[in-house]
C-alpha cells in the first residue's frame, strides 16, 4: 500500500507540474512496477492486449463520428431548435445552453467537445443579451459534463471495459440522473437570473408563428437528433453491439454532414480524421499506462487493501459510500474523465461491490461524481476550458459556479448514491440485468 500511495503522490506532483497525463501515469506505473517487484515485461504486453479490446474499438469510432458531426453544422441547428421553445423568455438562453450541451454530448460523447462547439457560440451570445459573463461561463462549464451522463459516453465505455461490465447497461445507468441534472440546472439558471435586469428578451411570437418556428427548426435539426436515437436503438434492440453501433454512427455522420447539412465536404474529411486520431491517440496513451499500473496494482492486491482500509475505518455502508464519493471527487479534480473512469474501475469498484453496491449502480455514481470533479476548483479542467472562451479570471466566475455545484450537482451525486433505483431502473427494464 505504501508503494501505491507514493506512486500516486508522484503522479499528482507530475500532473501539477503540467506533465502530460499519459507521461505522468507512465512514470508512476514504471516506478510502481519496479518498486513492487512486478514483472514489467509481463505488464506491458497485458496493457497492449487490453487496448486491443473489441469493445474499446467503439472509442475512436465515436470520437471520429462526433468530430464529423460537430464540424457539419450540427451545433447551429440544435441551438435553433431548442431556442424555438424557450429562447424568448427571461433566462431562456441559459436553458437553451443546458439542453443543447446535453444533446451535443449525446452526439460527441465529450465534455470538451460540448464546450468547444456550444460554449464558443453561447457565451458571447448570452453576454451580448445582458447575461453576467460569469454566469454564462459557469453555466456552460457545468452543463458540459452532462456529456458524461447522456449516452453514448466515452468515459462510460472506458469504465465498462476496464471493469468487465456491459457497456450498454453502463450507458443506461446515467440517463435518468443526467436528465434530472439538466432540469435542475435549468431551474437554477432561471432562479439565479430572476433579479438580473440587464437581460434583453425578445417579444413572444404569436402561437401560430411560434409553432411554425418550432416545426421549421425541428425539421432542420431532425438528422442531428436522430443520431443518438439511432445509436441507442440498434444497441438495445440487439441489432448491433456498442462497437458496431459506433461504426454505424460514423457512416451516418459522413452522410448527414456531406449530403444533408452540407457543412462537410469530402476534402474536409481527411483533416477531421487527423484531429480525431490525435484525440484518440492521447486517450489510448493514457489508457495504456493506466492498464500497466492497474495490472501491477491487482498483482499486489492493492484494490483489496484499499477495501480493507476503508472498511476498517467504519462498517457503516453510508459512511463508506461517502468516503468513496470523496475519493471520486478528488480524482475528478485532478485528472480527466477517461483517466478517472479507469482509476475508479480499478481501485474503487472492488470496494463498492464488497459492501453490496451493484456494479452498474456504481457506474452511475462514477459518471455523476467525476463530472462534479471536472468542474470543481481548484483544478477543474472543464471549468478552465470554458473560462478560456470567455477570457475570465477565476474570481469572476468561481462564486456562481460553486452555487450551481452545491445546489445542483452535489445533491444529484448523493441522490444517485443512496437511491440505486434511479440508475438501475432503465438497465433492468431494457436489458433485464440481474439486480
Amino acid at each position: 500500500m505504501f508503494i501505491f500511495l507514493a506512486s500516486l503522490l508522484l503522479i499528482v506532483v507530475l500532473l501539477l507540474a503540467e506533465m502530460p497525463i499519459a507521461f505522468a501515469f507512465g512514470v508512476g506505473a514504471l516506478v510502481f512496477g519496479i518498486a513492487s517487484d512486478s514483472n514489467v515485461s509481463f505488464l506491458i504486453p497485458y496493457a497492449y492486449q487490453t487496448t486491443l479490446s473489441f469493445a474499446l474499438l467503439a472509442l475512436p469510432l465515436f470520437v471520429l463520428a462526433g468530430t464529423l458531426m460537430a464540424e457539419g453544422g450540427i451545433s447551429d441547428r440544435l441551438l435553433s431548435f431548442v431556442n424555438a421553445f424557450v429562447g424568448r423568455m427571461k433566462g431562456g438562453l441559459g436553458a437553451v445552453t443546458v439542453i443543447t450541451c446535453a444533446l451535443f454530448g449525446a452526439i460527441s460523447g465529450s465534455s470538451s467537445a460540448a464546450i468547444a462547439a456550444i460554449g464558443q457560440i453561447m457565451i458571447p451570445r448570452m453576454v451580448k443579451e445582458g447575461y453576467p459573463v460569469g454566469h454564462a461561463t459557469a453555466l456552460v462549464a457545468c452543463s458540459s459534463v452532462l456529456a458524461l451522463m447522456i449516452p453514448p459516453s466515452i468515459p462510460m465505455i472506458v469504465f465498462a471495459v476496464t471493469g468487465g461490465l456491459s457497456v450498454g447497461a453502463a450507458f443506461l445507468s446515467t440517463v435518468i440522473p443526467g436528465v434530472l441534472l439538466a432540469l435542475v440546472y435549468i431551474a437554477l439558471n432561471f432562479f439565479f437570473l430572476r433579479k438580473v435586469d440587464t437581460i434583453q428578451v425578445e417579444e413572444p411570437l404569436p402561437f401560430k408563428e411560434a409553432a411554425q418556428n418550432v416545426a421549421s427548426s425541428g425539421l432542420k435539426a431532425f438528422w442531428a437528433l436522430m443520431m443518438p436515437l439511432l445509436v441507442l436503438g440498434v444497441i438495445y434492440s440487439g441489432i448491433a453491439t456498442p462497437t458496431e453501433a459506433a461504426a454505424i454512427s460514423l457512416v451516418y455522420a459522413i452522410v448527414v454532414g456531406v449530403f444533408i447539412y452540407k457543412g462537410l465536404s469530402f476534402k474536409d474529411i481527411p483533416a477531421a480524421f487527423v484531429r480525431a486520431a490525435i484525440t484518440t491517440s492521447s486517450i489510448i496513451a493514457v489508457l495504456f499506462f493506466l492498464f500497466v499500473m492497474s495490472r501491477a496494482m491487482i498483482l499486489q492486491q492493492v484494490p483489496r487493501e484499499v477495501a480493507e482500509v476503508l472498511i476498517s475505518l467504519t462498517e457503516n455502508k453510508i459512511l463508506i459510500l461517502l468516503l468513496i464519493n470523496l475519493i471520486l471527487l478528488l480524482i475528478g479534480m485532478i485528472v480527466d474523465d477517461v483517466s478517472g473512469s479507469v482509476l475508479a474501475a480499478i481501485v474503487l469498484l472492488p470496494v463498492a461491490t464488497e459492501i453490496g453496491v451493484h456494479p452498474i449502480h456504481f457506474a452511475a455514481i462514477v459518471g455523476t461524481n467525476l463530472g462534479l470533479g471536472n468542474v470543481s476548483p481548484p483544478c477543474a479542467p472543464m471549468l478552465y476550458m470554458a473560462a478560456g472562451v470567455s477570457k475570465l479570471t477565476l474570481d469572476k466566475y468561481v462564486g456562481i459556479t460553486l452555487k450551481f455545484l452545491l445546489l445542483g450537482h452535489l445533491p444529484m451525486v448523493l441522490i444517485v448514491t443512496f437511491f440505486p433505483e434511479l440508475s438501475l431502473a432503465l438497465p433492468r427494464l431494457i436489458m433485464g440485468i440481474d439486480v
